[in-house]
């Protein structure tokens, strides 16, 4: 059987490395199934999904220079009209699912010109206690000739 792209076949894999796992296909290829292509949700570890000795049904992604790249994901049907950006994400925890970014919700506590002169004074006190430490530092040994 000939390893062309979009073709489905069934394979066994034979190594398993942090970036994906190696699939020995019909005929004595063998291909990659990058982590990205194990699952439709997020895989930090592929031996979580996989295992070296499972038989896998595979679809051939591409054929570049003699390297096969497979996907176990693309075999699975999806309802037509699906894809992978309509899957929903869920809200992160302790984060309330509303939309700040709607127009009236958000009130700034204090105006650009309060926030600007808030500003000023901390930028002023920060320039005066450094030019006060660094003049204390200027003088010391050899202080005056004559």
């Amino acid at each position: 059987m000939s390893v062309e792209v979009g073709s489905k076949l069934k394979g066994k894999v034979t190594g398993i490395t942090n970036f994906g796992a190696f699939v020995e296909l019909p005929g004595g290829s063998t291909g990659l199934i990058h982590i990205s292509e194990v699952a439709d949700s997020y895989v930090k570890d592929v031996n979580d999904h996989l295992s070296v000795g499972d038989e896998v049904e595979v679809k051939v992604i591409s054929v570049k220079d003699g390297k096969t790249s497979l996907s176990i994901k693309q075999t699975v049907e999806k309802p037509q009209g699906q894809t992978n950006s309509e899957f929903k994400r869920q809200p992160r925890q302790g984060r309330d699912n509303k939309d700040f970014r709607k127009k009236g919700n958000f009130k700034p506590k204090e105006s650009f010109e309060d926030k600007m002169a808030k500003f000023l004074k901390n930028s002023e006190e920060n320039l005066s206690q450094l030019k006060r430490s660094t003049e204390s530092k200027r003088g010391g040994r050899g202080g005056r000739r004559g």
